[in-house]
This record gives C-alpha cells, sequence and structure tokens, in this order.
C-alpha cells in the first residue's frame, strides 16, 4: 500500500475518490438486490417444473405393466435429438433460455406394437423436456449466483472499505494541512516580532550615537 501523500493534490485525489465510491454504491447495492430477486424466483420457477415433473413421474405408474414388457417399450424408445436455447439478460448477466428440445424414437412396428406405447414416449418426452428446462434454470441460478457474489463483495469492499478509507485519508490530510497553516502564521507572526525587535533596537543604536 502506497504511503499517503499530504499535499493538497492528494486530498483532491481522496475527495474524487470519494464521490466515485458514493455515486456507484447506490447502482451496486441496487444490482445486488435485483440478482438477488431475480435468483429467488428462478429458484421458484425450477421448484414449480420440478414438482410438474414429479406429477407426471405419478402418472407412469398408469404404464407400470408397460415397462415391464421389454419387447413393447424399450429404454431407446425416446432420445434427446436437439435442445434449443436462446440467450437472455439479467442485471447484465448473459444467461441460457430453454427454447425446447426436439426428439428421436426408436423404430417399432406400428401393427404389433400396442397403442398406449405412443402415449407413453409422449410422456417420457414431457418428461424429459421438463428436466432440460430445469436443469437450464439450474444454469441460470449459477451464474447469476456468480454475479451475486462478485457484486456484493464489491458491495462490501465500497462500504466497509474504500468510503471509510477515503474519508479517514480526507481528515488526515485536513488536520496535517490545518496544522501546517497554523504553524506558517505561527512563524510568520514570530519573524514579524523578530523583525520588530531589530528595527526598534537598531532605532535605539542610532539614537545613542545622535546623542
Amino acid at each position: 500500500m502506497a504511503k499517503l501523500k499530504l499535499t493538497k493534490n492528494e486530498q483532491k485525489a481522496q475527495k474524487d475518490a470519494l464521490r466515485m465510491y458514493q455515486r456507484y454504491l447506490p447502482t451496486l447495492t441496487l444490482k445486488k438486490q435485483q440478482l438477488q430477486s431475480e435468483i429467488r424466483t428462478i429458484e421458484a420457477e425450477a421448484i414449480s417444473v420440478r414438482k410438474q415433473r414429479e406429477a407426471l413421474e405419478k402418472e407412469f405408474d398408469v404404464w407400470i405393466g408397460v415397462f415391464g414388457e421389454e419387447s413393447a417399450f424399450t429404454p431407446g424408445l425416446v432420445t434427446v435429438r436437439n435442445i434449443r436455447k436462446g440467450t437472455g439478460n439479467i442485471a447484465g448477466v448473459a444467461i441460457p433460455v430453454f427454447e425446447g428440445a426436439e426428439f428421436s424414437r426408436g423404430e417399432y412396428d406400428l401393427y404389433s406394437t400396442p397403442l398406449w406405447v405412443d402415449l407413453a414416449a409422449d410422456k417420457m418426452e414431457e418428461a424429459l423436456s421438463l428436466d432440460l428446462r430445469a436443469s437450464v434454470l439450474d444454469e441460470q441460478v449459477r451464474l447469476l449466483r456468480k454475479e451475486l457474489l462478485t457484486t456484493s463483495q464489491r458491495v462490501n469492499l465500497f462500504e466497509k472499505v474504500k468510503i471509510p478509507e477515503a474519508k479517514a485519508n480526507i481528515k488526515k490530510i485536513s488536520v496535517y494541512l490545518g496544522d501546517q497553516q497554523v504553524s506558517a502564521v505561527v512563524r510568520s507572526k514570530i519573524s514579524k516580532k523578530k523583525i520588530e525587535q531589530r528595527n526598534a533596537q537598531a532605532s535605539g543604536v542610532r539614537g545613542e550615537v545622535a546623542i
């Protein structure tokens, strides 16, 4: 840490820095609050999506008998072919946005396979979509939490370090410059008094010589 210079230029620099910290702190605080609010909203949405997924899971109970017939319902019947994601922005943070998914279905004989296999496959696609959506929401939260951490650190830095430090430096410089000014006035008075004394002594000597 550089040694504080007790000069008027340094005093001005510290005042400028203090104004900057005080100007940006409200913006950072507002961003912190916005991030916290958005994270809570997204987390609530993720919980809702997972509850939908759980409800869908219960619906699968209807197809328990189906899952037991490997010849009718194979594990590779539904696969994710493509995940569509867009990009959003929250408080200056770029986040992924789930826009949907495309699925592929394994081949099976439409005549020999029961109709309910198609219905079960539809439910599986819906369940996979919910899983993918929840995963993207989790990624949004992760990115926003990372930005929240950085923003919170900056808020704390400004509030607890930079602003108090700048104020203390300004006070220290002001006290020093004030003391210097008082000392200068005192020295000036002492010098003036000495000059007056010398002048008085010189006048006395001249008077004695004249007599």
